[in-house]
């Protein structure tokens, strides 16, 4: 079956997304061309990057190499092309567990929601209940050292004085919610010390009353299918526990 114009740019650009998120490697034509499913040309492949590139989604980050998404080609994969991961069972059996070793009160649950979300995704977590006033429980922040590298030392500095602040970060966690999830990428957290990093937000509801939310603060090329796939799960849960 033939795809359009439009169809192979998203193809396209969701391998790269897809591949960079993965191995943090500059994805290359000729990878693009062993990888893709459909019988296309290398000279074509190059066309729909050098497309891709020109409208935004896709940089260089040097001369010699593959491409890499930007902030507007993450913002394209997370609202149109990502495909949200399932929770396999055996990590919802382990996750169960951890819930069943005593979370009759509020804080203990907020203390292991952040630890399972942060184990779950990989970066670092964040929960706020409704009328905690200047207050959450944070947790992974040396996930989220670690994707950015020894390099930005600068930038994970600034990280951790905003998390130690607080008020930036409450800033983004109290928006209004128009989905069940809302993901801000680099410059949408409107936050400069998250410039190279993505945070995805969601709802939870107890059937006890309190209500607050979740949050996953990581690098720009987290997965954001499983970090999706987390957050919706844990607030399902934390709902049926409490």
């Amino acid at each position: 079956m033939r795809t359009d114009p439009r169809q192979r740019k998203d193809l396209v650009l969701g391998m790269v997304v897809r591949h960079y998120i993965q191995t943090t490697i500059p994805v290359s034509s000729a990878f693009i061309a062993e990888e893709y499913e459909q019988d296309i040309s290398s000279a074509t492949i190059r066309n729909i990057l050098a497309e891709l590139e020109g409208d935004g989604y896709l940089m260089h980050p040097h001369t010699s190499a593959g491409r890499i998404p930007t902030e507007r080609g993450y913002r394209y994969y997370v609202d149109f092309l990502m495909q949200e991961i399932v929770i396999i069972e055996e990590e919802r059996r382990r996750i169960h567990k951890e819930y069943e070793r005593g979370v009759e009160e509020l804080q203990s649950v907020v203390e292991k929601t952040t630890q399972v979300l942060a184990e779950l995704t990989h970066c670092t977590s964040i929960v706020t209940v409704d009328g905690w006033p200047h207050q959450y429980v944070c947790r992974g922040t040396n996930y989220l050292a670690e994707a950015l590298g020894s390099d930005s030392l600068q930038k994970i500095v600034a990280i951790l004085k905003e998390l130690d602040e607080k008020d930036r970060v409450l800033a983004v966690l109290r928006r209004d919610l128009d989905k069940r999830i809302k993901i801000y990428i680099g410059q949408e957290t409107d936050c400069a010390a998250f410039s190279d990093c993505a945070m995805a937000v969601s709802r939870f509801q107890t059937r006890g009353g309190p209500s607050g939310r979740l949050a996953v603060l990581g690098p720009t090329r987290m997965d954001y299918s499983r970090v999706v796939g987390a957050l919706e799960y844990v607030s399902e849960l934390i709902y049926e526990k409490l």
